[in-house]
C-alpha cells in the first residue's frame, strides 16, 4: 500500500523524505533560475536603459512581494502543524482566512503601487530615460500582485502537506511561457525568428510576466478546488469570511516577523549594492556574475531547506521533537556533504564557470576580482549553505522571530558594518567586500547555531 506524505513525514525514512520532498522544489528553484537567465538576455536585447529599468525596480517589487512571502511562510508553519496535530478543520479555517487576506491586502497594494510608481521612481534617483521606463515597468507589474499572492498561498498549502509536484509543474510550465511570451510582447520583429511582435518594450515584459502570472493562479486554484487532499478551496475566501481574533493573532505573530525580515533585506541589499557600486564598474560586474553563480549553486541546499520546513511543521504539531531534531541532524548532513563536493569541482573549474559567465581574459581585473569574491563564497560555501537549514527549521517550527533576526543580525549587524570597515580603514580595497560577506556567512551559521541550542524554538504556534 502506498504510504501518505503525512505518514510519510511522520514516521517514515527521514532521507527518503527529504529527497522526495525537496526535489520538486529544487527543479522549481532551478526553473526560475533559468527563466531569469533568459529574461535578462532578451531584455539585454531590447536595450541598456530597458534594462537597466527592470534590474532598478527590483528592489521596489520585491518590498510589495515580501508581504505575500511573509504570509506563505505563516501558511506552511500554521498548516503544517494543525496537519501534524490532526486538526484538518483548523487548518482549513487557517487556509481560508490566509486566502482572503492575501486577496485583500494583494489588491490595497497593486492600487497603491500603480498610483505610487512615478514618485518612487523619482526619489530613487531616476531621471531621463531611465525614469520613464522604470515607471511603465512597475506600473504593469503591479497588476500581477493579486495573481502572485495568491499563488504563493495556493504552493505553501501544498507544501505544509509536503506536496510541491503540482505547484512546481505549474510554475515550471508558466516561467517556459513566459521564456516564450516574452519577445513577442517586447519586440516588433523577433530576434532569429524574423516574426512580428507586438512592439510593447518594457510594457511588454511586465505584461507577460502578469500573464503568466494570472494563468498560475488560475491553474494552482483549479487544482485546489478539485483536490481530493486535506485542504480544498471554499470560493467563500475568495470574496467574504468572518476573520476570528485567535486566527488573526496567530497569522500575525508568524508573518509579521517574516514580512519585517524580506523587507528588511530588500532595504539591507540596496544599501549593500550603493557601496559596492563606489568601487566602480569592475567590481559591480565580478559582484553580479559571482552572486549569478552562487544563485545556482545554492538551488539545491536552499531545496532542502524549503523540504524540511513541512516536515518539521507537522513534526513539531504532534510534539515529536525528537524527530525534528533527527530531521534537522540530517537534512545538515546532506548539505554539508553536498556542500564540500559543490565547492571544490566548483574551485577546480572556478575560471571555466567564471568565462562562461564573463567574456574576460583570466589576466583582466574584471575576471581576478571575480576569481577573489568566488574563491572566498567557496571556502565558507557549507556556512552559508546551512543557513537555509535553519531557516527550514525557525520557519517549520513557527518562530519566525529568529529567521528575521539571523536576517538582521547577518546584513546590519555584520556585513554592512565589516563593509565599512574594510573601505575606510584598510587597504583591501573590493577583496574586503568579498572578506565581510564570507565573514557574515560564517559567524551567521554560528549564531544560529547557538539559537538552536537555546531550545526555545521547540515551543511551535500551538501548544
Amino acid at each position: 500500500m502506498k504510504q501518505s506524505k503525512r505518514e510519510m513525514i511522520l514516521h517514515g525514512n527521514i532521507y527518503k523524505t527529504i529527497a522526495i520532498i525537496s526535489i520538486p522544489i529544487i527543479l522549481n528553484n532551478f526553473i526560475q533560475q533559468l527563466y531569469s537567465l533568459a529574461d535578462a538576455f532578451w531584455l539585454g536585447k531590447l536595450g541598456t536603459v530597458e534594462f537597466a529599468s527592470t534590474s532598478f525596480t527590483w528592489p521596489v517589487i520585491f518590498l510589495f512581494n515580501s508581504i505575500g512571502i511573509g504570509l506563505s511562510i505563516a501558511t506552511i508553519s500554521l498548516v503544517s502543524q494543525l496537519i501534524g496535530k490532526e486538526d484538518f478543520s483548523k487548518a482549513q479555517k487557517y487556509s481560508d482566512t490566509l486566502i482572503n487576506i492575501s486577496l485583500l491586502f494583494s489588491l490595497i497594494f497593486m492600487i497603491c503601487g500603480y498610483l505610487s510608481a512615478k514618485p518612487i521612481v523619482t526619489i530613487m534617483g531616476a531621471t531621463g530615460s531611465l525614469a520613464k521606463h522604470s515607471i511603465i515597468y512597475l506600473q504593469y507589474s503591479y497588476f500581477g500582485i493579486p495573481f502572485i499572492f495568491l499563488y504563493y498561498i495556493y504552493s505553501s498549502i501544498f507544501s505544509s502537506q509536503g506536496k510541491n509536484t503540482i505547484p512546481t509543474v505549474i510554475s515550471g510550465v508558466c516561467v517556459v511561457l513566459n521564456m516564450i511570451l516574452n519577445p513577442f510582447f517586447i519586440f516588433d520583429k523577433i530576434p532569429f525568428l524574423s516574426l512580428n511582435g507586438l512592439n510593447l518594450g518594457v510594457k511588454g515584459a511586465a505584461l507577460a510576466t502578469v500573464l503568466t502570472q494570472a494563468l498560475m493562479f488560475i491553474a494552482g486554484f483549479i487544482h485546489l478546488r478539485i483536490t481530493k487532499d486535506i485542504i480544498k478551496l471554499n470560493f467563500s475566501s475568495l470574496f467574504f469570511i468572518k476573520w476570528k481574533k485567535n486566527i488573526l493573532t496567530k497569522i500575525y505573530k508568524i508573518a509579521l516577523p517574516s514580512v519585517m525580515g524580506q523587507i528588511g533585506a530588500a532595504i539591507g541589499f540596496i544599501i549593500l549594492n550603493s557601496f559596492i557600486q563606489s568601487y566602480g564598474t569592475q567590481t559591480i560586474a565580478a559582484y553580479a556574475m559571482v552572486n549569478r553563480i552562487s544563485g545556482l549553486l545554492n538551488i539545491p541546499p536552499s531545496g532542502i531547506g524549503g523540504a524540511i520546513t513541512s516536515i518539521i511543521g507537522q513534526n513539531i504539531g504532534c510534539r515529536n521533537i525528537k524527530r525534528v531534531k533527527e530531521t534537522f541532524k540530517k537534512a545538515s548532513i546532506i548539505v554539508i556533504v553536498m556542500s564540500i563536493i559543490i565547492a571544490i569541482i566548483s574551485f577546480i573549474y572556478r575560471y571555466e564557470i567564471l568565462q562562461f559567465f564573463i567574456d574576460a581574459p583570466k589576466e583582466s581585473t574584471l575576471m581576478q576580482q571575480a576569481n577573489s569574491y568566488m574563491f572566498y563564497t567557496l571556502i565558507t560555501l557549507i556556512m552559508l549553505n546551512m543557513f537555509f537549514i535553519y531557516q527550514g527549521l525557525f520557519q517549520g517550527s513557527g518562530n519566525s522571530k529568529y529567521s528575521m533576526i539571523i536576517d538582521m543580525v547577518r546584513l546590519f549587524i555584520i556585513r554592512i558594518p565589516l563593509i565599512l570597515f574594510f573601505k575606510h580603514f584598510t587597504n583591501l580595497n573590493a577583496t574586503g567586500i568579498w572578506i565581510a560577506m564570507a565573514s557574515s556567512n560564517v559567524l551567521i551559521a554560528i549564531i544560529a547555531h547557538f539559537i538552536y541550542l537555546n531550545g526555545g524554538w521547540k515551543e511551535g504556534s500551538f501548544r
